[in-house]
Order: structure tokens, then C-alpha cells, then sequence
């Protein structure tokens, strides 16, 4: 399975759309987030269906 977003992708969850994610990481279908706005939090963790891209965020 190929995964939808490369690493440095900008992308938002579904359940917070308004928080801009960087993605560090892909490994075993999970990716880990970085909220752009604070890289020193700690990282979050989705499935590739919490996700969306800028286009699908724009319209939400």
C-alpha cells in the first residue's frame, strides 16, 4: 500500500481541520505529526482516513 502523503507534506486532521500538520513520518500505515505552528510539541499520530490534504481543508 503506497502512502497518500509524502514526508513534508502539509496536511489537517478531520477533527481539527483548522491545525496545519507537517508529516515526519511514515511507517506501518501511521503517520506522525508535527503541528506546524509549534514543532516542539509532541508529535501526533493518524491514520491515513483522519487526514486530508489543503484542497479538502479548503472546503470544510
Amino acid at each position: 500500500m503506497e502512502n497518500k502523503y509524502p514526508e513534508g507534506s502539509i496536511v489537517f486532521a478531520k477533527v481539527n481541520p483548522s491545525l496545519r500538520l507537517a508529516v515526519r513520518r511514515y511507517a506501518k500505515r501511521i503517520y506522525y505529526c508535527t503541528n506546524v505552528a509549534h514543532p516542539q510539541e509532541k508529535e501526533l499520530v493518524y491514520f491515513e482516513r483522519e487526514l486530508m490534504d489543503n484542497e479538502a481543508a479548503a472546503s470544510s
